[in-house]
Formats: structure tokens, C-alpha cells, sequence
């Protein structure tokens, strides 16, 4: 196998397909990156809960294919200079890399045996911009569960139904959801892992090319820019997510967020300890009044807001209120609460193409 290929194609392509390598692995050759030289280069890692498969430009002399140990392999390229890489592969699976006056002679293994990508049985399949993707999961993927008793929730709900692509997540305290018009009048649900999600999320680029998502039974396959990344599915039952947002509301408030995160932070520097100390928030007469007390200390601030309904008083967990607020772009935005013990629900002032849901925490008398 011999070609030449572009160095900041090469890295770009082993950068991502390492996210599906594993570290450590009881076989060397599931820690390294195959590699196939037919009509272009194609590189592939494979963990078996995530594939990714990644085509690279290249000047193919003679085809072939081998596995290279992805740390070593990743590290070489990375330190070349930008040039042209000339890539052999010699007897004994002896496999050479040059780059202008850097050499590198390494072994390599054979191909066969590597856990190749499964072939996706399409079922269903829609398109989606790459950046409207990237926005949704950065506005959801927060509030994905960490808990392994609660498997489903360590994933983000994929549905598609109505012409609307919606992403959930939630994880018992506090739900993030976001969604985007789409074209195909298709219909599906899928559970992404969510650590596959972080890094299709990382992979995909803020551009209007699209995504194209094909649905098979258990898995689910990502195609975009020359790379295809194959995720495994959660099984089991999403919860009923629609059942948990309130729809009646004691109070509303309109408030900017920038403005909303700055006081939020300024009375996280008094709170220790989130639960223990919770931030309080006191709503009345077209103001919020945010406070924090512990044995350090009290902050207290106040906000002009535009408010509907009863006076409340109400206390929160400021890292899940922050964690929900700083993914928010909109320089205004409606904060809706249904009493003093329930969950309050934040969306832009108008449409719905976020709700973020977070539960109160109760406050001693």
C-alpha cells in the first residue's frame, strides 16, 4: 500500500476517528485505526458502542489496507510539518511515514480481524443542517443523566414527528429540550448515548451542509462531510417527558439573561454548597430579588423584570439554573413558575423551540 496525502487531512481524519478507539483494550488491534488505500484513503475506528468511518483526498499508488496503533499514529502526524505525507506500507506490515525531512518507520498490524462498521439496514431517514444539530445538542446535552441505574437517561431522546426534529434529555432534576423544522415527513424515536452524542456533536461543524440520519433497529448512522459514524441505541422506554411540563402558571416573569446569569453567579460566590444553600429568588411589583445566605455570608441583588401573576418566593440549585441559562443566545427571555414547589419553565419570549425545566429546591421557613 503507498499514497500521498495532504498532512491536515490526514490529522483531521485521525483526530475524529480516535474518538471511536479504544484506550485500553484487551486486543492491540482494537486500539488502532485502519486504514484502507483503494480510489482515496479511508480511516476507521470502532469501540463497538461508536464507529466512525472517515475519507481522506489522496494520490493512491498502489491500494491495500492495515491497522496502525492510534496513539502512535496520531502523535506522528500531529508533529509533522504542513506538507505532503508519504505513506508505505513494506514487508512484515513495516509501515513508513515521511513528511518533508521527517521519517518515521513503524509496525503496523494486519487488517484482518478489525471489527469493521456494520452495514446500516435503512428504515427510516431524515437531513438535518449540521449547525442546527450542533445548537440542539449543546442546548440539551447538560441535562443528560450520569446515573447507570437509569440507563435510558444516560441518553438523549431523538424524535421526529409533525415536519419537527426534537431533542430531550433529562435526568430527574432538571429537562432540556430544543427543537428544528425539517423537511421529511417522516416519523421515529432513537435513545443517542450520551457521550456518542458529545462527540458527534464535536465532529460536526457550524455550517448549513447537511446530516443525514438513517434509523435502523439498534443502531443509528450519522453521514456528513466524508464521514460516516455509526452510534448503538439505548433500548427500553424514554420517559414521558410532555407529562412533566406544567402548563398552568401562579407567575411569569420576562427578564434579559445575560443580566439573569450575571446576579445567579454573583450569589453562587456566597453558596458552599449548592443544596444546602440554595439561591433564592423573590418576585413581586415588576422586580426579582436574588439572594444567597450561608455561614460565609448573604449576597442579595436586585433585577428589573416584566412580571404576570402572584408574588412568589422561590429557591434553586444555582449550577442547574446556570447550566440551563448559559446555553440561551436570546437576549430576553420568559421564566414561567407554577408555585413555590414546582418545577419553573424557561423559553424564548416567543415559539418554543427550547423549554428548559428545573425543579425547585425547598427552602427551611
Amino acid at each position: 500500500m503507498k499514497f500521498v496525502c495532504s498532512k491536515h487531512e490526514l490529522y483531521e481524519a485521525i483526530s475524529t476517528v480516535q474518538k471511536a478507539v479504544m484506550p485500553k483494550a484487551t486486543l492491540p488491534i482494537l486500539e488502532g485505526i485502519y486504514i484502507e488505500a483503494d480510489e482515496n484513503v479511508r480511516l476507521v475506528g470502532n469501540c463497538f458502542d461508536l464507529g466512525i468511518e472517515f475519507s481522506v483526498k489522496a494520490d493512491v499508488m498502489s491500494a491495500g489496507s492495515i491497522v496502525l496503533n492510534s496513539r502512535i499514529f496520531g502523535d506522528i502526524v500531529r508533529k509533522l510539518p504542513e506538507s505532503e505525507v508519504f505513506f508505505e506500507v513494506k514487508k512484515n506490515y513495516n509501515t513508513v511515514i515521511e513528511c518533508g525531512n521527517s521519517y518515521f518507520e513503524i509496525k503496523g498490524m494486519s487488517a484482518e480481524g478489525f471489527p469493521m462498521l456494520p452495514e446500516i439496514e435503512e428504515e427510516k431517514k431524515v437531513s438535518i443542517a449540521q449547525m442546527s444539530l450542533k445548537e440542539m445538542i449543546k442546548k440539551t446535552i447538560y441535562a443528560i443523566s450520569t446515573d447507570e441505574n437509569r440507563k435510558i437517561l444516560t441518553g438523549s431522546l431523538i424524535e421526529v414527528q409533525d415536519g419537527e426534529f426534537t431533542i430531550v434529555s433529562l435526568d430527574g432534576f432538571r429537562l432540556a429540550l430544543a427543537k428544528a423544522l425539517i423537511k421529511e415527513a417522516v416519523e421515529f424515536n432513537a435513545v443517542i448515548p450520551g457521550k456518542n452524542l458529545n462527540e458527534i456533536h464535536k465532529i460536526m461543524e457550524q455550517k448549513e451542509d447537511e446530516v443525514k440520519i438513517t434509523l435502523s433497529e439498534n443502531q443509528a448512522l450519522f453521514e456528513m462531510n466524508g464521514c460516516r459514524i455509526i452510534s448503538k441505541l439505548l433500548s427500553g422506554e424514554f420517559m414521558n417527558y410532555k407529562y412533566f411540563i406544567p402548563e398552568q402558571f401562579e407567575t411569569e416573569i420576562t427578564v434579559d439573561t445575560r443580566e439573569f446569569i450575571n446576579s445567579i453567579e454573583r450569589a453562587s460566590l456566597i453558596t458552599s454548597d449548592d443544596r444546602r444553600f440554595p439561591v433564592k429568588l423573590m418576585i413581586s411589583d415588576d422586580k426579582m430579588i436574588v439572594t444567597s445566605s450561608a455561614e460565609i455570608g448573604i449576597s442579595k441583588e436586585e433585577l428589573k423584570v416584566e412580571m404576570d401573576g402572584l408574588d412568589i418566593t422561590i429557591g434553586f440549585n444555582p449550577r442547574y439554573l446556570l447550566d440551563s441559562l448559559k446555553v440561551i443566545d436570546d437576549e430576553m427571555i420568559r421564566v414561567s413558575f407554577s408555585s413555590s414547589v414546582g418545577p419553573c419553565v424557561i423559553k424564548p419570549i416567543e415559539g418554543d423551540r427550547f423549554i428548559f425545566m428545573v425543579l425547585p429546591v425547598r427552602m427551611n421557613s
